[in-house]
């Protein structure tokens, strides 16, 4: 079974190369790894370069932000499965892609998702704990989703049902999960094993991006159906023990 990872990117040069290698060191053989650089100015290629004969395929050029990035990686890759790994962000170990692989294998999943934590990118100290718990749409309608990086898919899936919605700038990674985990009759898995460290300070995580956010969050549920003033304050409650 061969996973497609990839890692989008911007003016990242002193992160990137943790990022790079955590993949590159995964216990599990059959990775097609993909960077989608948005046009760095720093010495993000550079970075880049030094394993452009391990990395399956790299590109660098100007995009509409971040979700077009991913969605050219997901429309470049030939695996089995898809997931995402931003350039803040490193696996949890080792074997995460094994694992991951293995449960597909064993199961009939279309999207399994698992656990992970936030870290300080400054001091290394984890910041929050993000234990997903176990999968039904009900607590989507209360606003729950699953940490985005923990995520892997069936490609096949995508390609059947489309990539992420490029109108939304900071919440199309939930209007997506929204869409494919409650609108759609998936097998749904939840992995109870940690599988990422997420830098905080991405577009979703940013404290200058909350309001903007929470803007486009009301969108997206009020698109699906689903009342806003129900979902997003317990979404907002349900991310607080988080913290402790």
């Amino acid at each position: 079974m061969k996973v497609s990872i990839i890692t989008t990117c911007y003016n990242r040069e002193h992160s990137i190369k943790n990022t790079i290698e955590s993949v590159l060191n995964q216990d599990y053989d059959n990775i097609e790894y993909i960077i989608v650089d948005s046009a760095s100015t720093d010495g993000t290629m550079e970075v880049v370069n030094e394993y452009k004969d391990r990395v399956t395929t790299i590109i660098s050029e100007p995009d509409t932000g971040i979700y077009n990035t991913i969605n050219k990686g997901i429309r470049l890759a030939t695996g089995d499965l898809v997931g995402v790994m931003h350039s803040d962000d490193i696996f949890f170990s080792r074997n995460v892609i094994s694992l991951v692989a293995r449960a597909f294998e064993k199961n009939e999943i279309d999207l399994l998702y698992g656990n992970g934590i936030f870290i300080n990118l400054k001091t290394k100290r984890v910041v929050r704990n993000w234990i997903s718990g176990t999968f039904h749409p009900s607590k989507i309608v209360r606003g729950w989703l699953p940490l985005h990086t923990t995520v892997y898919i069936k490609r096949e899936i995508v390609n059947k049902y489309g990539l992420y919605d490029e109108s939304f700038k900071i919440a199309a990674d939930s209007e997506f999960l929204l869409r494919y985990m409650y609108e759609l009759n998936l097998n749904i898995y939840y992995l109870n094993r940690y599988l990422i460290r997420m830098g905080m300070g991405g577009a979703s995580t940013s404290l200058s991006k909350t309001f903007p956010k929470w803007k486009e969050d009301k969108r997206l549920y009020e698109a699906h159906g689903l009342n806003p003033y129900v979902a997003l304050p317990r979404k907002i409650l349900s991310k607080v023990k988080q913290f402790f």
